[in-house]
């Protein structure tokens, strides 16, 4: 049996023909099933919006590429010759190297991020229940899933936010630890703002407030953001309730400034307020980080924060490589153990054979007056010899005939230990 996997992602395609080719989750199964029609033994299939990917494994991947590929393009209706320059495939070996640097998140977008290994989870649990899998391919699977947990628990490749809305979280949870229970407000609409806030939504406050000098539009990202809408006039007043506030807006001066937060610090009791300011220019008046208990981060902090973890995650990312090669390795070894078993034992009850056949021809002769035992002893040894011997000399001497001895002699000497024997 043989791996294979056929796909498509963000670094061979453009999210514009990626999108086209999207598989629903109610649909995996029903594709992998497909798969297996084109002539494989077990197949699943994973779909993102960053990769599609056909696994399979087989007795033969031969030309697999195009039937698969065909299947693709069918999925994105599309045509094979629009989808070709976009393609990778790769069999044996390389095949179980990609899934574990799939589930390793080393192929993502975001190198380190955490949620491809779910989605993985998920598209092969349904595969799985729908019987399409096999054990081969789960046994791959599974073991990827084991190499994943291991490069997390081995290196810190998934510890440094790389995006500008996870460092403001990783910051906001440097300040005030758990962020449960504490409240944020989106000042503005601006898209980096939005996606902010969203992330800090996500990130489990208990209540998030929307601000906006068009009480419409207030209203309408309130609804978006499962939020509380109010106008820009109550900023101050909307100051001294929240804890993490993310600006915004378009305007051309500072919104928020030091006599105004002197103001906010007094009602607020002088508990900490943290500013996420993605404005271009500034809402926020830098000078306030200078304010006790008044964290103020714009947006080139914030970049030079992600800049610097990018680095230390490259670092990381090398180190996690290491590990997948090994592990791919190993479990490749494995699984060539594992295809060795059925002729050890084939070999094994063949020799048993020619073993008890001797046998009877032994004890018939020495049931009778007849040679000595040392001459019976003789007959059986070199029936045995011979009957052992048969298959590999008359391999020898065929391929000899056809002019490929060269090799077919080194490995009988290397069988029999016969280099090591002369080397003695």
């Amino acid at each position: 049996m043989q791996f294979f996997v056929l796909g498509l992602n963000h670094k061979t395609a453009p999210i514009q023909l990626r999108e086209k080719f999207s598989i629903l989750d109610e649909s995996l199964a029903s594709t992998a099933q497909r798969i297996r029609q084109a002539g494989l033994q077990e197949s699943f299939v994973v779909s993102t919006c960053n990769r599609v990917e056909l696994y399979g494994a087989g007795r033969s991947v031969s030309g697999l590429g195009e039937s698969l590929g065909h299947i693709l393009a069918d999925v994105g209706q599309t045509s094979i010759r629009k989808l070709a320059p976009h393609v990778y495939e790769h069999s044996g070996g390389e095949a179980i190297h990609h899934l574990f640097r799939v589930a390793a998140s080393l192929d993502s977008m975001v190198v380190g991020e955490p949620q491809i290994l779910g989605q993985l989870k998920s598209a092969y649990s349904k595969c799985r229940e729908a019987g399409v899998t096999g054990p081969l391919l789960n046994r791959a699977v599974e073991r990827a899933f084991s190499v994943a947990k291991k490069v997390r628990s081995e290196t810190g490749i998934g510890e440094h936010a790389v995006s500008i809305s996870s460092v403001a979280i990783q910051l906001a949870r440097q300040i005030f630890g758990q962020l449960d229970g504490k409240s944020a407000a989106l000042v503005g609409a601006g898209k980096m703002g939005q996606l902010a806030a969203r992330h800090i939504r996500d990130a489990g406050i208990s209540q998030l407030y929307v601000a906006n000098r068009s009480f419409e539009r207030a209203q309408s990202l309130a609804s978006e953001l499962d939020g509380h809408p109010r106008y820009l006039d109550e900023l101050s007043q909307l100051l001294c309730l929240v804890d993490i506030v993310i600006t915004s807006t378009a305007s051309k001066t500072h919104l928020v400034d030091a006599k105004m937060m002197k103001t906010v610090m007094k009602a607020r009791k002088y508990r900490p307020i943290f500013f996420i300011d993605i404005a271009v220019p500034r809402n926020v008046c830098p000078e306030l980080n200078q304010m006790d208990n008044v964290y103020v981060y714009d947006v080139d902090d914030l970049n030079g924060i992600s800049n610097e973890n990018k680095e230390t995650r490259a670092n990381e990312a090398r180190l996690a490589e290491a590990v997948v090669f090994e592990q791919a390795q190993r479990f490749l070894g494995e699984l060539s153990g594992l295809a060795l078993k059925p002729t050890i034992m084939e070999l094994k009850e063949h020799i048993e054979v020619m073993k008890a056949s001797e046998l009877d021809k032994f004890r018939r002769r020495m049931s009778t007056d007849g040679p000595s035992h040392d001459d019976v002893a003789a007959q059986l040894a070199d029936g045995l010899l011979n009957k052992i011997l048969y298959g590999a000399l008359t391999e020898l001497k065929k391929q000899a005939a056809e002019g490929n001895s060269e090799q077919s002699i080194a490995i009988v000497r290397r069988i029999f230990g016969l280099d090591e024997r002369s080397d003695k």
